[in-house]
C-alpha cells in the first residue's frame, strides 16, 4: 500500500444530497421523566455545502449532529449517507463508515495529553488501519499528517504536547486529526465554543478556507448566531424541529 491508497476517492459533483435525514426523533429519560429533544427533524445536505445549525444550549443540536455522524442512535427516523441507511448498519460497519467518510471537531478538542501534535493527528489513521498496515505505511502517514498540520499553520509545533498549546492551536490540531482520512463530511460541534472571540474568528477562517478551497462539506452546530451566519445556509433548531431563521415554530404534538 502507498500513500495513494491512504487517500480517499476524490469528491464527485452530484445533484443528490450527500446526507439526508427524515423524521429524526430522540428522547432522553431521566428517572421517571422523559425529555424529547428531537421531535421530527428533516434535513438535506448538499455535497460541498457549509451548513450551520443554530440553537440555544440544550436544544438538541449536538445530539442531532451525533446522530447524523453515526455517533448516537435515534429513537426513530432515518439517516442516509450517499443513499446508505446509516442507522441500519451494524456496529462494525458504522465504525468503518465514520472512520472513512466522516471527520469530527468538538468544542473541547479531545486531544490525548501524552501525545504530541503529530501523534494526535495520526490517531485517525491508527484507528482506520490495522497495526501492521499502519506500521508499514508509517513514513507516508507521518508525512501526510505533517502536511495537513502545515496547511493549518501548525507545522512548527509538531513535537509539542497539548499542554504547550493555546486553545486555538489545540483546535487546529483537532481539525487536522479530523481531516487526516480526507472525510467527505466534516461535523463540527461548537468548534468556537471554548475560544475567545478573536481565536474563534481565526478557527472559522480555517473552516471557511477548507470549504472554499477544498470543497469540503461541513455541518456545524453552534449557539452563536454571528458564527452561524458565516456558513452558506443556516437552520435553527427550536422546539425539536429545524426551521429557517425567522420562521415561527409550528405547534405540533
Amino acid at each position: 500500500m502507498t500513500i495513494a491508497d491512504v487517500q480517499s476517492s476524490p469528491r464527485r459533483p452530484s445533484t443528490s444530497p450527500i446526507v439526508r435525514a427524515q423524521g429524526i426523533r430522540k428522547t432522553f429519560r431521566m428517572g421517571e421523566s422523559a425529555v424529547t429533544v428531537l421531535k421530527h427533524v428533516d434535513l438535506s445536505v448538499k455535497r460541498g455545502e457549509f451548513l450551520a445549525i443554530e440553537g440555544r444550549s440544550g436544544s438538541g443540536k449536538s445530539t442531532l449532529l451525533h446522530i447524523l455522524g453515526a455517533l448516537d442512535e435515534a429513537d426513530g427516523g432515518s439517516v442516509e449517507y450517499e443513499g446508505v441507511d446509516v442507522l441500519s448498519l451494524n456496529g462494525s460497519a458504522r465504525s468503518k463508515l465514520r472512520n472513512k467518510s466522516f471527520g469530527f471537531v468538538f468544542q473541547f478538542y479531545h486531544l490525548l495529553p501524552e501525545l504530541n501534535v503529530l501523534e494526535n493527528t495520526l490517531l485517525a489513521a491508527m484507528i482506520e488501519f490495522s497495526w501492521l498496515t499502519f506500521r508499514s505505511n508509517r513514513v507516508a502517514l507521518r508525512a501526510k499528517a505533517a502536511e495537513v498540520l502545515d496547511q493549518l499553520g501548525m507545522g512548527h509545533r509538531l513535537k509539542h504536547r497539548p499542554s504547550q498549546l493555546s486553545g486555538g492551536e489545540r483546535q487546529r490540531v483537532a481539525i487536522a486529526r479530523a481531516l487526516m482520512n480526507e472525510p467527505q463530511v466534516l461535523y463540527a460541534d461548537e468548534p468556537t465554543g471554548n475560544l475567545d472571540v478573536e481565536t474563534g474568528t481565526q478557527i472559522m477562517g480555517v473552516l471557511a478556507k477548507l470549504h472554499r478551497d477544498k470543497g469540503q462539506t461541513i455541518v456545524m452546530v453552534t449557539h452563536d448566531r454571528t458564527i452561524a451566519h458565516q456558513a452558506d445556509r443556516v437552520l435553527v433548531l427550536r422546539e425539536g424541529r429545524l426551521q429557517t431563521p425567522g420562521e415561527s415554530a409550528e405547534i405540533q404534538p
